[in-house]
């Protein structure tokens, strides 16, 4: 069913029908009952905290002995976010930390897995350029220098990449 199609159907039914329709999509998928949640009710900073209590648990885990570092983990949160819509600093501040958290895991404990260093430049891609296209870059700058600063202090083997991301925009 195209877009048209469906417009033209919704304009066909009553109050009551549409009513009805929605609260059964409510009931039936979880998806749109989350969706009609955050609409009327968005705890944009209990996401937020949520988010990091996740991601820090992959690297700094509290129940297990073994940080699992799953980057997925932290991506599928964010993509959550944005199908939400929830406000681009918090989407911006969230990319953000995931990396640190990594960072400072990394700064701790020997990584050798290269795959690490590059699952970590393009979380740090994404959010340069998820934050470009919001507009909000320049309120993260600092933070965004201080991943770059903090991959040359761990003498990260990619480190020209984050350099040459940080050095494409001007503040």
């Amino acid at each position: 069913m195209s877009k048209r199609d469906l417009k033209k159907y919704l304009n066909e039914l009553n109050k009551e029908q549409l009513e009805e329709q929605i609260i059964n999509l409510y009931d039936k998928f979880p998806a749109v009952k989350t969706f009609y949640d955050f609409v009327f009710k968005p705890n944009e900073s209990g996401l937020l905290k949520d988010f990091k209590l996740k991601v820090s648990n992959e690297y700094f885990p509290v129940r297990s002995k073994r940080a699992k570092m799953r980057r997925s983990v932290a991506q599928k949160m964010i993509k959550h976010f944005i199908s939400l819509g929830v406000d681009p600093f918090v989407i911006s501040d969230a990319m953000l930390y995931s990396i640190e958290i990594a960072q400072t895991y990394s700064s701790e404990k020997e990584i050798k897995q290269e795959l690490f260093f590059k699952s970590m430049l393009n979380s740090f891609q994404q959010a340069v350029s998820y934050m470009i296209e919001k507009g909000v870059l320049y309120d993260f700058r600092n933070r965004v220098e201080a991943i770059k600063v903090e991959a040359e202090n761990q003498e990260w083997f990619n480190v020209f990449e984050f350099n040459s991301i940080v050095e494409k925009f001007d503040y």
